[in-house]
């Protein structure tokens, strides 16, 4: 059992949500109904990898523990198109989630618990009390030791109810393709397509609709072999190697794997199976380097780039090298251009070299950017404002909007097209006039394209197919729209404003200053006149921001970072066994006013009543 005093007991909020129930068989639960249970609220949104890397990380927990925690996970959506029932309910057969999701469209129960971050977990014991908050990844590990206590302690108690959890899972449908992500023609004129939920990809005839044969067992898992034994994890993009190989993201392994096209033989090229944290190398053997949720790949002069969705940056392939490197991106999230070293990314998710070989275009998804990287590795906006604004409104780039574009397919005239995901559409973004218009609408999340002769094959994911359609001279003609992210603005007085983002180390573990200051802050704005003071890295988790009342509103962009070590003995004399990142970007919409709050409390890790 921890030594820590324990703090005042706070009743956990009711779950609400319009939406309703997935993966309960139709019933509604309330807390009441899962008293006795350790009931861990996971708030999400199906756009965000960190998100989806939670996801992955509760998969062991529930299974160890499964007759005494039930997760919940409360569906929590930025873009428009995540408040759509039927969309949240793709996602979550998408991805795999095997436990009860509650949609909350409104964000009600987001509301209920002063959340300010996707993704954040929130513990609640059997008696229906919160007894810890964490935001962002990496956290499990903490959870795990805190749910074993509260096994003893509510066993003891006589408070603990064992038993089956209300987790039921949907019926499987019988569809060739289950949520595709990319496709790739192949030399003989086949098709190639990552089949991601599935785990596996298929080759189709050059019809797209005939299967010659499928590549991987179909379970998840992370195993070369032959197209029958090896073993995938939600694969995604694929890029065609000068050997004749194909060379394929396998995002949820973290790993590149390399597929030999005339024997059907799986390997593993680059990755450990492992995720990259911060202080993990960013450049080295390639087999001995983490990666984080490669999303899409391409071929351009002679390395294949990986758009690194997991930590918003473009990395690079060397096969004859066998090395990895990190080239375009910090790891902060946003839209900054400039150097490949001092530019800002979010979630980059497809890429596609030009027909001269002169850019590598980039559909930046979580900012709704097209982006491209000069031959000088320099990085570029074409279209896309920012983590906040998106829709679909055609026109000049400068006013034109996406929302979540996954892929992007360069064309023969140098302009591209862009799988609008989020707005079911493909637009066209042409260099030459700089305008933006629409090839095609009524599509399902198209999440990638590629050319085929005059013609155009769409992946349509959440249809589960491949898509023609020809190139139209003219766009289609869509009514504008324009959103902004819906999270709820907050008030805060101009002038000086008090930033504490609350870390209390997880029970068990102790702050690591083995290499200097444990902690990171990082702090801007959007735009950037809305702070005069207090921006920049600093290694002190609180800071006093100045605040600019001549702009009246904008985001402050919050980047914290802690590290903790396992201390077994719980008396802080043991060496260190394992330690551990605990690491969150939050985006605070503000709005300025006298009567606004003069201190902004962010939990990384801790309980309600830290903040």
């Amino acid at each position: 059992m921890s030594s820590a005093p324990r703090r005042v007991r706070v009743r956990a909020p009711e779950l609400i949500g319009k939406g309703g129930w997935l993966n309960t068989g139709g019933k509604r639960y309330s807390l009441a109904d899962l008293r006795g249970r350790i009931v861990v609220l996971d708030f999400w949104t199906f756009c965000c990898v960190n998100c989806l890397h939670v996801v992955d990380e509760l998969r062991e927990l529930e299974e160890k523990h499964s007759d005494t925690v039930v997760v919940v996970g409360v569906h929590s959506p930025k873009f428009v198109h995540e408040a759509e029932h039927a969309a949240v309910a793709d996602a979550v057969e998408r991805y795999g989630v095997a436990h009860p999701v509650l949609d909350d469209p409104e964000l009600a129960t987001w509301k209920q618990y002063a959340v300010r971050a996707w993704p954040t977990l929130v513990v609640i014991d059997p008696e229906g009390y919160v007894v810890a908050q964490h935001a962002g990844e990496g956290h499990v590990h903490a959870i795990e030791r805190l749910v074993t206590e509260l096994e003893a302690e509510h066993a003891a108690k006589g408070t603990l109810r064992r038993g089956d959890g209300p987790y039921v899972p949907p019926e499987p449908e019988p569809t060739t393709l289950r949520f595709p992500g990319k496709a790739l023609l192949l030399p003989s004129g086949h098709l190639l397509v990552s089949d991601t939920t599935r785990h596996q990809l298929v080759e189709f005839a050059a019809d797209g609709e005939s299967v010659v044969r499928r590549i991987g067992s179909g379970a998840r898992g992370f195993a070369d072999g032959t197209a029958e034994t090896a073993a995938f994890s939600e694969p995604q993009g694929l890029a065609l190697l000068d050997e004749g190989a194909v060379v394929v993201a396998d995002t949820v392994n973290h790993a590149l794997r390399r597929l030999d096209l005339a024997t059907g033989e799986v390997t593993t090229p680059a990755g450990t199976g492992r995720q990259w944290w911060r202080g993990s190398p960013t450049a080295g053997p390639a087999r001995g380097t983490d990666l984080s949720s490669p999303w899409d790949v391409a071929v351009w002069h002679g390395l294949v780039w990986i758009a690194m969705a997991g930590v918003h940056q473009l990395w690079t392939y060397d096969p004859g090298e066998g090395t990895v490197a990190a080239v375009a991106g910090t790891t902060n999230e946003g839209l900054v251009d400039g150097p490949g070293a001092e530019a800002w990314f979010a979630q980059p998710s497809g890429l596609a070299v030009s027909p001269d070989g002169e850019r590598l275009w980039v559909a930046d998804s979580e900012t709704s950017a097209l982006r491209w990287v000069d031959v000088d590795g320099a990085v570029h906006t074409a279209v896309g404002t920012g983590l906040f604004d998106f829709g679909h409104r055609d026109g000049p780039a400068g006013q034109a909007l996406l929302q979540h574009p996954l892929g992007v397919t360069a064309l023969p005239d140098g302009s591209v097209a862009v799988s609008d995901t989020y707005s079911h559409a493909l637009r066209r973004y042409d260099p030459a006039t700089g305008e933006v218009t629409t090839l095609a609408t009524d599509l399902r999340e198209p999440s990638g394209a590629v050319l085929v002769g005059d013609e155009i094959v769409v992946v349509e994911s959440a249809r589960h197919r491949l898509t023609r359609l020809g190139l139209p001279e003219e766009a289609v003609r869509v009514e504008p729209t324009a959103h902004r992210t819906r999270r709820a603005v907050t008030e805060v007085a101009p002038g000086g404003l008090r930033l504490d983002v609350v870390f209390r180390t997880p029970a068990g573990q102790k702050l690591d200053t083995r290499h200097g200051p444990a902690t990171r802050l990082l702090v801007s704005a959007t735009p950037p006149e809305l702070l005069t003071d207090g921006e920049g890295a600093g290694t002190d988790l609180s800071r006093t921001l100045a605040l600019n009342p001549a702009v009246e509103q904008g985001v402050l962009h919050v980047s914290a970072m802690a590290a903790s070590c396992d201390t077994p003995s719980g008396d802080g004399s043991a060496e260190y066994p394992a330690c551990h990142v605990h690491q969150q970007d939050w985006g605070v919409p503000v709005r300025l006013t006298r009567t606004g709050t003069d201190r902004l409390a962010l939990v990384l890790a801790g309980t309600d009543e830290d903040a």
